[in-house]
This record gives structure tokens, sequence and C-alpha cells, in this order.
């Protein structure tokens, strides 16, 4: 008889229970860590609450053993890889994943969308080309999550704010040219669509002052 999946692995929790199996099988071939994943973050997923790990800290895995992988768990494995805590490498996994409308995946995109990788923001915008469009798959899909997560959207959209006031304000002069702006602008859209009312925006005002937004 197989043994019960580890619900309380923090890598395993980062999916919903029908993916635990190809979870355990990413673990398998992922290098051992001397650093569990750190700073995790809770959303909900079709229902179902997951924790995905705000840093990880273990190793890729070498080709033939991510070829030994089918390709949903080279799906998840991409996915928990966007957490890493090199930003080339979550950079290099999130292109293998930035295209798919898997209720699972969303999350982990958002949540890069939130942080502070110019690099990363711009190739979200690129991968996500559906998301203007209403009706589309990825429209619906980060729409629903968004309105199952309003906080944790709530949370996205004050980062974005803070990091472009941060980093990057002398190279965007106004947030409303930024590339976290605009996919604001978007999701935003998509959450209105689906929720069928004007989702909040926590995006500055021109000319507002944003020193200590978080």
């Amino acid at each position: 008889m197989q043994p019960p999946f580890d619900r309380s692995d923090p890598l395993i929790t980062a999916f919903p229970v029908e993916l635990a199996g190809d979870a355990e099988a990413v673990l398998a071939v992922m290098p051992a860590s001397r650093l569990r994943p750190a700073a995790s973050f809770s959303v909900v997923v079709e229902g179902q609450q997951v924790t995905i790990p705000g840093r990880l800290y273990n190793d890729e895995p070498p080709p033939d053993a991510m070829a030994s992988l089918s390709s949903r768990q080279r799906q998840l494995l991409h996915c928990l890889y966007s957490r890493h805590c090199d930003g080339m490498v979550r950079q290099r996994h999130l292109a293998k994943v930035v295209d798919s409308t898997d209720p699972w995946v969303v999350p982990f995109v958002v949540q890069l969308i939130g942080e502070y990788v110019l690099e990363i923001l711009v190739d979200i915008c690129d991968g996500l080309r559906d998301l203007a469009a209403p009706g589309a798959r990825g429209h619906v899909a980060y729409g629903q999550f968004i309105v199952d997560n309003p906080a944790f959207f709530d949370r996205t959209q004050r980062r974005v704010v803070s990091y472009w006031s941060c980093y990057y304000r002398s190279a965007y002069s106004s947030f409303r040219g930024y590339p976290g702006s605009t996919l604001l602008d978007l999701l935003r859209s998509a959450a209105s669509d689906r929720a069928g009312h004007p989702w909040p925006d926590l995006a500055p005002s021109a000319g507002a002052r944003v020193d200590g937004y978080r």
C-alpha cells in the first residue's frame, strides 16, 4: 500500500490536494537544502487553502532528473522554483509557466507581480497576452483568483507601488508608466468582470505622495 502523502511538507502544501502525488514526484528529484522554505503565504485555489513558500533555497535538479517527470510534474517544479532565492532562477522557471491558465499556477505569477525584479514584470506583461480579453481563459482564471483572495491582491497592489517608489521612480517618473501598474490595471479589470463590480484601485493618483506606502 502506498504511504499517505505528507501534507505537512511545505512544498506539497503549495498545491491543491489532488496534485499531492505529482508534488511528491517533484520533491523526489529536488536536491536537498540546508534551509527550509521561508516566509510562506496562504491563498485559496479552487476553494482549497494552499501555502506557498516565499523563498526556496534548493539547487535546481539536473536535466536528466527533470526529464524523468511528467509534463504536469515539470509544471509544478517550475512553479516552485519561481519562488527561488535567486532572481535569475525565478525568471527562468517563470518563463515555463507564465502562459498557463491552470488555477494553481496563478498565485505564483501574482506573487511575482508584487516583487521587485523589473525584468520579471516585463516577462509577465509579455506572457499574459490574453489577460485583457474578457472571456479568455487567462482573464477568467486571474479574475477568479483575485475575487477569492481580495486581501492578498490588496497587499500585492501596495507592494507594486512601494517597489516602484523605492527602486524605479527615476526610470518611471509616473507610476502609470511602470510595467507593474499596467499589470495591476489588467488584473483589476479581470477581477471586476468576475465580481460584477469595479475592483478597488489602490494605486496612487498622479502627484500623490507614496512615501511609506505598503
